[in-house]
């Protein structure tokens, strides 16, 4: 357990690093539009992908793998990456349903939480 711990500790140091360090270098953009952040997340879905990609050809080393990478960095990174993920497998599974409340939901309510967080907090 304190190894499984450990990797995704030091991957999601990895992955946290990376976002900030991605969003320092897109503040140069600007004009209004999250570049960094919008960035990040379609960067941490590809990265997913590739890692379960990988994972599907790698059985054996799928557990620390994705734990360290799937896990750690790309949660650390973004935790969009594993909304989409988990989104296309209810796509891909034809849970047709299931897929319309978790994407819209999700989207619906962590906007509604974030205001309702910040209008807590005024």
């Amino acid at each position: 357990m304190i190894r499984n711990i450990l990797l995704v500790g030091a991957g999601s140091f990895i992955g946290g690093t990376l976002r900030y360090f991605i969003s320092v270098q897109m503040r140069s953009i600007g004009n209004g539009f999250p570049w960094g952040t919008f960035m990040v997340n379609v960067m941490g879905c590809l990265l997913i992908g590739m890692i379960w990609g990988w994972a599907g050809r790698c059985p054996n080393a799928y557990f620390t793998w994705n734990l360290l990478f799937a896990t750690g960095m790309c949660g650390g990174f973004t935790t969009f990456s594993t909304f989409s993920k988990e989104s296309l497998i209810m796509l891909q599974s034809g849970n047709h349903v299931s897929f319309i409340l978790y994407t819209v939901g999700s989207v619906a309510v962590g906007i509604l939480c974030v205001w309702l967080g910040h209008m807590m907090t005024k």
